[in-house]
Formats: structure tokens, C-alpha cells, sequence
């Protein structure tokens, strides 16, 4: 097969062998490029990806007072454990019934409450913000309904309410004060193995669970126990007043089933967020004014609630919860 050779000098197999690799140099040219555009684009699509991921994560949910639209009964929920950092802590709940008393066409509000309880402190602060509203919009109806759960700081909160609703079955009570952990001094001598502990400060060791109780230190955490009780019983009282049976049991920390807890004043009747929303507030529409954290935020807490949690249990294995 003959080929034209411009240049005399250069045998025709090798002119043959030129343009090929040029050819081929020139293919692999057009191929890196087309490579590194679609490497480019994909990388783009990628950060445009983490970019409205993260904002969707950095930014809260719009707040539902603006999208209000009309009359309506405003829910706001308690739910999970009440502790500082987590899914109910004081600082949400708190934001969200105000959230719901700013909003002009909310006619009421509903508590959706389903918690086992928690801190003492995190539900007085939610109990006296709920009083705190109702002497400032006294007109303003603000009732609990009662889910699955509504016990000890749960109750707490609720008994703040004008009225508390419950399903038959709902458990409701549990009002009491507890402070557990476990004591280790037996297996320690089993083991052989000796305790050493150094304090500055006589007592400051007292919740030190390798170490045997002394009976002025367990005095004192019950008497701090039994202070802690008085003001929850004194706050359940003050909100539930003359409702309240006189029964012996009713703050000794017994829960009881929902029925049961009508009949001791505990809760006022049968109802679900819809009913109360219906028959009660005269509004069926019902608006969620719960507080949505953002995700890395919510995500953040909650890493730092567990990991306070674990180091406060693993060095004192101590904790006091209204449980």
C-alpha cells in the first residue's frame, strides 16, 4: 500500500508511523480533557450537594407563628426524657409556648406530653414559665394531653396546665424524687483490691460508689431528697388544687392507669389532641408550634448531653431525677 510522503527525506513506513502516534497522542489529548471536565462537573455536583445539605442541617425549620393562617388551636410537645440538651429540654419547650402565645390567631394551647420525666430543675423551669403565661393571658386556655406517659417531671410540668387529658390506658403519677447507683465495696474486698480516694473536703468523696456509705452522708442526701419532693409536691397542689383525692398514696411515687388517675384528681378526663382541640378550645385547626433545633445543632447537644451523662455516671454512678 503506497503512501504520498511530503517530505523525500522520510521513508514512507516511517511517515506511516508518525501520523499514528500523533493520532494517537492526540486521542489520549481529547480523552484527559474530556476526563478532567466530567471530574469537575461531578465535583460540583458534589459541594452544590454538601452545600444544601448543610444548610438545610446549619438552618432551623421555618417558624410555624408565620405560616399561621386563621384560627387554631397551637400544639407544642414534651416528649423523651426532660434534660438539658435533649429532645425536651426547658429552653425548646419554653420557646415554643411562646412561639404560640405571639401567634394573634392562636385561640389555645395544647401540651401532647408522652415522658417518663427527668431533671427537677428543667421542669420547674417549663411549670413556671406555663404560670408565668397564664397570669399574662389569662384568657388564653393551656391544657396537657396525655399520650403514653406523663410521669414525675412529666406530671410536673403537666399539673401547670388548666386541665389534664388522658387516653384509659395512659400511666400517669410517679410523683416522687429518686437518686440511685450501685455500691461495689463487697466485690472490691473479694477482689483483693483497695480502695484509695483523696479528698479536700470531708463529704467530698460521699457519692464515691467504691467507698461504704456513711450514715451523716446518706442522712443528708435524703434530707436534700426529701426538700426536692416537698417543692414538687407543693407545685403539684398549687396546680391541681381541691381536684386533688385525699389518698395517702398519691405522692409516694405509685403511677396509675389513666382512668384510675381521673378518679384521684390527677387528670380531669378522657381526650386526645384533637377532641380538647374540638370541644375545649373551639378550634379544629391544629398548628405543631414545636421548636425544631437544627439538625448539627440538635445532633451536637445531644452527643455532649451523653457524653456528660456517661462521665457524670461513671465517676459518681449518682444521679437525682424526678423518675
Amino acid at each position: 500500500m503506497a503512501f504520498f510522503n511530503k517530505d523525500k527525506s522520510i521513508p514512507n513506513d516511517q511517515q506511516w508511523e508518525r501520523s499514528v502516534l500523533e493520532k494517537v497522542a492526540l486521542a489520549s489529548v481529547i480523552e484527559q480533557r474530556r476526563t478532567r471536565r466530567w471530574n469537575i462537573f461531578f465535583k460540583l455536583l458534589l459541594l452544590t450537594y454538601i452545600i444544601f445539605i448543610s444548610s438545610l442541617a446549619m438552618s432551623p425549620m421555618s417558624d410555624v407563628s408565620t405560616l399561621s393562617k386563621g384560627p387554631h388551636t397551637a400544639m407544642v410537645d414534651v416528649k423523651g426524657i426532660i434534660v438539658s440538651g435533649g429532645e425536651a429540654d426547658a429552653e425548646s419547650i419554653i420557646k415554643s409556648l411562646k412561639n404560640a402565645v405571639k401567634d394573634p390567631n392562636t385561640k389555645g394551647i395544647v401540651l401532647r406530653v408522652n415522658s417518663p420525666g427527668g431533671s427537677p430543675v428543667q421542669s420547674s423551669y417549663v411549670y413556671e414559665a406555663i404560670r408565668e403565661l397564664k397570669n399574662t393571658h389569662p384568657t388564653l386556655p393551656i391544657y396537657a394531653v396525655v399520650e403514653d406517659l406523663c410521669a414525675s417531671g412529666c406530671y410536673f410540668i403537666a399539673s401547670a396546665a388548666d386541665k389534664i387529658f388522658v387516653n384509659q390506658s395512659s400511666i400517669v403519677g410517679s410523683i416522687g424524687v429518686v437518686m440511685n447507683g450501685f455500691g461495689f465495696t463487697d466485690t472490691m474486698k473479694s477482689l483483693g483490691v483497695e480502695r484509695r480516694l483523696y479528698t479536700a473536703g470531708e463529704h467530698k468523696g460521699f457519692l464515691d460508689p467504691f467507698s461504704n456509705v456513711k450514715p451523716a452522708e446518706k442522712a443528708h442526701v435524703q434530707g436534700m431528697l426529701n426538700d426536692i419532693h416537698t417543692e414538687f409536691i407543693e407545685s403539684v397542689k398549687s396546680g391541681r388544687g381541691e381536684r386533688l383525692a385525699e389518698n395517702p398514696d398519691l405522692f409516694s411515687g405509685l403511677v396509675w392507669a389513666g382512668s384510675e388517675s381521673i378518679e384521684l384528681g390527677l387528670t380531669d378526663a378522657i381526650g386526645d389532641v384533637r377532641s380538647v382541640a374540638k370541644n375545649e378550645i373551639g378550634e379544629e385547626k391544629i398548628v405543631d408550634f414545636t421548636a425544631q433545633q437544627p439538625f448539627l445543632e440538635k445532633l451536637a447537644k445531644s452527643m455532649g448531653a451523653a457524653t456528660a451523662s456517661f462521665m457524670a455516671n461513671f465517676t459518681t454512678l449518682n444521679k437525682v431525677f424526678l423518675f
